[in-house]
């Protein structure tokens, strides 16, 4: 991957929107809303504070996480959609 996030940034590729409600009934594209989860592509080297130290980051990639319906970038690269979020945006891991 050509994509390498900078500082606290964090590539996700998001994960399909769910076909089927939990009564069974199956949505069409234009009714599923956005993905919030994903699985983490890429990290960047983490946070640089002001004395001059990093701080790492949480999050390695390969994680599934879940992150704000409005956070981040979308990016196209090579007919992929990624997510372009600060890690201080993606509020969970998913185990």
């Amino acid at each position: 991957m050509n994509l390498r996030p900078l500082e606290d940034h964090v590539v996700v590729k998001p994960l399909e929107a769910e076909a089927k409600t939990a009564g069974g009934i199956i949505l069409p594209d234009t009714a599923r809303e956005k993905s919030t989860k994903g699985e983490v592509v890429a990290v960047g080297k983490g946070k640089l504070l002001p004395n001059g130290k990093r701080v790492e980051p949480q999050i390695k990639a390969g994680d599934k996480v879940i992150y704000g319906k409005y956070s981040g970038t979308d990016v196209k690269l090579n007919a992929n959609e990624y997510k372009i979020v600060k890690e201080s945006e993606i509020l969970a891991i998913i185990a």
